[in-house]
Formats: structure tokens, C-alpha cells, sequence
């Protein structure tokens, strides 16, 4: 009976090294291994945006904001951001797409061309939010500016006549006030009761700016709109945790309803 125990101890043993040697192992190749290369894909605005990431470093970019001419420019800015990474398509790990709110035709042509290169490579798909991903290159630009902690943030998009795509962020990202279309009136400006700086940004925050500015906490900042290059840290923290989307069934977050004029 000793002599079976003290075989038995020997293989607890022995297992329980393997596995502390397994586990080690696996968070050597973890650790070691080559970041994933995600091509990233900005369409929900004026700006037609692509860029290429290994992890969350931006390897090429290729952007123009003139106009909505996504559909005459996305294959051709995918293509020569791959070139100037030297990156071949086949190569590509995952697809991230801006996936609104912001234009409904901007964000089907982004959605159909990245579900397209997901579905021809049998790769993940990433969405990313565009508001959220606004709020973090503003919160970058701050810091480089050397403003700091404790702040929020409002990206605000253009909604077309009176009304904005707006939400508020704080300085880690964490959603504070939920992704909402609000006309621009007394009552909207009301709703911001912050005792902290509030940042205002986007190519909504123009016409909201007489209103806002009666709010002692409001500060606005310019040049900040949708761009690959802002949703590619952000997806490569989905990549890493694995919050992918259906290929196939993926919707942008359109907010609003699209609606075309009757004929008459």
C-alpha cells in the first residue's frame, strides 16, 4: 500500500510539473508572438479612411476627407495601404470597421467592403464605436497637450439640420451619457450638470458651440474626426479578447432611421 502511494505521489508529482511547465511554455509563445495585422476601416463620415496595424502600431495609412467618395476610393486606399506596409492581403488577421453612428452610406459601403474581405480571407470581423473612438484620439491630443485627468469627453457628429450623434466619455473610455441623436436646444445643453471639464469635438460641435459655451465646464477642440487610425488600438483590444462580430450578419449602428424622398 506505501509502495502504491508513494507511486501515486510521483505521478501527482510529475503531472503537476508538466503543467507548470506547460503553462509557462504557452505564455512564452504568447508573448513572443507576432502581433496580429488588422486593417482598419473608417468610412462613417466625410472622411473615406484605411490603415494597416500591427497590434496597436499604425504600419500605413491612406485617408482623404473630401466628401463623401468612399465608393470611388476604399479599394483603391486598401490597396496601397497594404503596399506601403508591405502587407499582403492574405496575411491580414482581421477587418475592423467603424460601425457609426454617422452616415447611412458611408457606413453600408464600410460594413459590405470589410464583410467582404472577412468572409473571402475566413477572418474575424471587429467593430468599433466611432464616437468612442473619437473620444480617444481627443483624450490623446489633451495629453499631448498636457492637459490631464479628470476630464470627459463629447464626441459629437453632425446629424444634419439641428441635431448631433453625441455621447460622454471619461478619461478611461467608460460610457457616462449613452450614444443619443438630441437636437441642439436649450433643453440638450441643460443636460450637462457635470462639475468636471467636459471637451467638446467633432464636426457637430460648430453649431453646437453658441449653445454649449454658456457652460462654465464646456472646452471645445478642433481637428478631430473620424479616422482608421483612431479605431485601430481599440481593435486590437477586442482582437485580443476575442469580441468579433458575425460576418454575416452584422448591421451598423445607424441610430436613426433612413429615409428617401417620395417622388412626385
Amino acid at each position: 500500500m506505501r509502495v502504491l502511494k508513494k507511486i501515486a505521489f510521483k505521478r501527482c508529482g510529475c503531472l503537476s510539473l508538466y503543467l507548470v511547465m506547460l503553462h509557462l511554455y504557452l505564455l512564452f509563445l504568447q508573448k513572443n508572438m507576432p502581433a496580429p495585422l488588422i486593417l482598419s476601416i473608417e468610412t462613417s463620415n466625410t472622411n473615406c479612411s484605411v490603415c494597416v496595424s500591427s497590434g496597436a502600431h499604425i504600419l500605413s495609412t491612406k485617408e482623404l476627407d473630401g466628401g463623401y467618395t468612399h465608393a470611388e476610393n476604399l479599394h483603391l486606399f486598401v490597396q496601397e495601404t497594404l503596399i506601403k506596409a508591405d502587407v499582403n492581403i492574405a496575411n491580414i488577421h482581421a477587418v475592423a470597421v467603424s460601425k457609426g453612428p454617422g452616415s447611412y452610406t458611408g457606413l453600408r459601403i464600410g460594413a459590405s467592403t470589410a464583410q467582404g474581405f472577412c468572409y473571402a480571407l475566413q477572418i474575424p470581423l471587429i467593430a468599433v464605436d466611432t464616437l468612442q473612438a473619437m473620444a480617444q484620439a481627443a483624450f490623446l491630443k489633451l495629453k499631448q497637450s498636457g492637459i490631464y485627468p479628470p476630464l470627459l469627453l463629447c464626441p459629437m457628429i453632425d446629424a444634419r439640420r439641428m441635431e448631433v450623434y453625441s455621447a460622454v466619455y471619461d478619461e478611461h473610455l467608460n460610457t457616462k451619457t449613452p450614444i443619443e441623436a438630441r437636437v441642439l436646444d436649450e433643453e440638450y445643453v441643460a443636460g450637462f450638470t457635470f462639475d468636471t471639464p467636459i471637451y467638446f469635438f467633432g464636426n457637430g460641435m460648430p453649431k453646437a458651440k453658441s449653445l454649449l459655451e454658456k457652460n462654465r465646464h464646456a472646452f471645445f477642440i478642433e481637428d478631430i474626426v473620424p479616422s482608421a487610425t483612431n479605431i485601430a488600438s481599440l481593435a486590437f483590444q477586442k482582437f485580443e479578447k476575442k469580441q468579433f462580430e458575425s460576418t454575416a450578419y452584422f448591421e451598423p449602428y445607424y441610430l436613426k432611421e433612413f429615409f428617401t424622398p417620395e417622388k412626385k
